[in-house]
């Protein structure tokens, strides 16, 4: 499946019989496995006298070029590289790793996610190859107190690898989110696997969408745009795979030591609501005030009134407020 998902990748009609004869099967096998294409949910047309293709092409992962993009450092820093085809979520993969043992340094890749999940269980959905599916894995001594904050220093370490690949306009919603006119580009998943006072090891995922096929469009509830939709070029999925793991990884290198403060001022200069009025969503009630940044640890500033209340991660979403 993977030798012919390269092949069709071009987007070109290939015959049953060059298939054949590439893949070494009968051309019964190749129409049964180019249904197993469509059953990705992958656009494929086929044309008596000219074969198959899929629509559009297919822009896959490749380990060459996302290693190019990663910098003698991180590229020291990861022990392991998994390039996935279908998983249920690369967090869950990585997750899994992480109780197994040590996975620090762990960075998976996927073409698909089939469930793909977002904060609070939400559905993050993840066509095959159109998007950026990652989770890497970090081990962290001092417990949760040392990851404080890290969720928003991964926004602006996923903001600068936007920035990288020719994006700028790219803003910060607290506590985990990257929009665009605020809509929703990607998103950062946090889990801790260990001692939560002890040795932790962070599983980091992060979704980017770069560019959302319409017929999944109807699956997602919230507004939302793709990477696609700021640049003039097509954004390439493995340079910004690269650019990406290459970001988190240099924060990871030493965060332990400088912590969210050294990332604390490049966030707020990006903060989406910097200064509206919100309403803050927490499990049993609302907040509404002015959003007047963040503080050193990452909580949320909240003018109420006049007066700045702080608050932390966890169950606590953030809307415009209409």
């Amino acid at each position: 499946m993977d030798r012919l998902l390269q092949i069709l990748s071009d987007g070109e009609y290939h015959s049953g019989e060059e298939l054949g004869k590439l893949l070494g099967i009968s051309r019964t096998a190749i129409w049964k496995q180019m249904q197993k294409v469509e059953a990705l949910g992958l656009a494929v047309e086929s044309q008596k006298g000219c074969g198959y293709r899929i629509v559009g092409g297919l822009d896959l992962l490749s380990e060459t070029i996302f290693s190019s993009h990663l910098s003698v450092k991180s590229k020291a820093l990861i022990q392991k590289c998994q390039l996935e085809s279908t998983v249920t979520s690369t967090n869950e993969l990585a997750r899994q790793q992480a109780e197994a043992g040590n996975a620090s340094g762990l960075v998976i890749l996927a073409e698909q996610q089939t469930q793909g999940r977002g904060r609070r269980g939400r559905q993050w959905v993840s066509p095959y190859g159109c998007n950026l599916y990652t989770s890497l894995v970090w081990g962290f001594d001092g417990g949760v107190q040392a990851v404080e904050g890290l969720s928003l220093a991964v926004g602006v370490a996923a903001r600068r690898a936007a920035v990288r690949c020719g994006i700028e306009e790219i803003k910060l919603k607290w506590p985990n989110d990257l929009l665009w006119e605020k809509k929703k580009v990607g998103g950062i998943l946090l889990e801790i696997v260990g001692d939560p006072a002890g040795f932790c090891q962070v599983v980091i995922g992060v979704g980017i969408n770069i560019g959302m096929p319409e017929e999944h469009a109807s699956d997602i509830d919230q507004k939302w745009a793709d990477l696609n939709q700021l640049s003039e070029k097509v954004i390439g999925r493995s340079e910004l795979a690269g650019a990406l793991i290459d970001e988190i990884l240099l924060l990871l290198s030493n965060y332990h030591e400088v912590g969210f403060t050294a990332y604390r001022d490049e966030w707020v200069s990006h903060d989406a609501y910097a200064n509206e009025p919100v309403k803050l969503l927490l499990v049993s009630k609302t907040k509404e005030g002015v959003a007047r940044g963040v503080n050193e640890s990452g909580a949320l500033r909240l003018d109420v009134d006049g007066e700045i209340q702080v608050f932390s991660g966890g169950e606590i979403s953030l809307r415009g407020r209409k």
